[in-house]
Formats: C-alpha cells, structure tokens, sequence
C-alpha cells in the first residue's frame, strides 16, 4: 500500500504526515523515539495530507482545539484501545498513567498503556502529549520534552490555564 505524505514547518519543528487517502497513519517529528517503517517506499503527496497538514497548523496557532480526520494507525488491538482512549482525553487537561488505565478498565497496566503511549502514530492528533506522570512531572514524548511543554503551554493558554507571567 502507498503512504503519501507531505513535510512541512510549523511552531514546534518540522512535522510529516503521512497517509493512504483512506485516512493520516503517521504524524513524524524530525527525530522519533520510534520511527515508521517503509518510509523509503513513500511518495511525496501534498494533496493527499493537506486536510491534516492544515488542520495541524491551525491547532499550533491557537487556532483549532480538536481534529476531523480521517485516521488510519495500525497497531496492536491494545494499542489501538489506547490510542482511542487518547482522543477522550480533554483539551487543556492531563492524565497521568494510572488514570488512562483505570479509563481502560485496567488499572495495573500502567507500563502497558505507556509502552502503547510511547508508539502512538499520530501524535498530537491522538494526544499523547496529554499523558503525564502520577506526580505531574512530564515524561517520554516522541518530539522531545520541550515539544511536549509547549503542546501543553499552548492548550493551557487556550483555556485560561496558564499565566505566562
């Protein structure tokens, strides 16, 4: 199957999305923790991804605070429970671990969910930059931990939670 995907720049870095005209499959930071596999067989797309390349863009400027795409990740049925589970979480609010756990109706397989957390696709979109550890403290993100702030500087902002002084 083709992959189609498009690069391009934003607030936070240089992101890539990629899909297969059914729906986005990989959202890319410029490093990853895991990075998708077959890329070399991809195919520069723009048209293909421009919904989810412009609806990325106008949530990093403040301007969009949910998504509607189409979206095709492919993993594990765990997985995919957990990545589902990710877009209930609220906009400008955390989870830690335990929480997204419990929301699965498994509360002793926080490593599962974060393992499941760490491979998640499409971040952003399914917003894992939302989970956090039990004592507030920000853990592994795919972008980097700066990245990871800043998503929840912007959502904070956005919502009146946070005072920037």
């Amino acid at each position: 199957m083709t992959l189609y995907y498009d690069r391009f720049d934003t607030p936070i870095g240089e992101l890539t999305v990629a899909g297969d005209g059914h729906g986005i499959s990989h959202i890319l930071f410029p490093r990853n923790r895991h990075d998708a596999k077959g890329r070399e067989h991809w195919q520069h797309g723009p048209q293909m991804v421009r919904d989810a390349r412009e609806q990325l863009l106008q949530y990093l400027h403040g301007e969009r605070s949910s998504f509607e795409l189409p979206l095709s990740p492919r993993g594990t049925p765990f997985q995919l429970r957990v990545w589902h589970a990710l877009a209930g979480i609220p906009f400008g609010q955390t989870w830690s671990y335990l929480e997204l756990a419990t929301h699965l109706g498994q509360p002793t397989a926080t490593r599962a969910v974060g393992a499941a957390n760490g491979r998640n696709p499409l971040p952003i979109v399914l917003p894992c930059h939302r989970v956090i550890g039990r004592d507030g403290s920000l853990t592994g993100f795919g972008g980097g931990l700066e990245t990871k702030a800043a998503l929840l500087r912007l959502e904070q902002r956005q919502v009146g939670l946070f005072d920037p002084a």
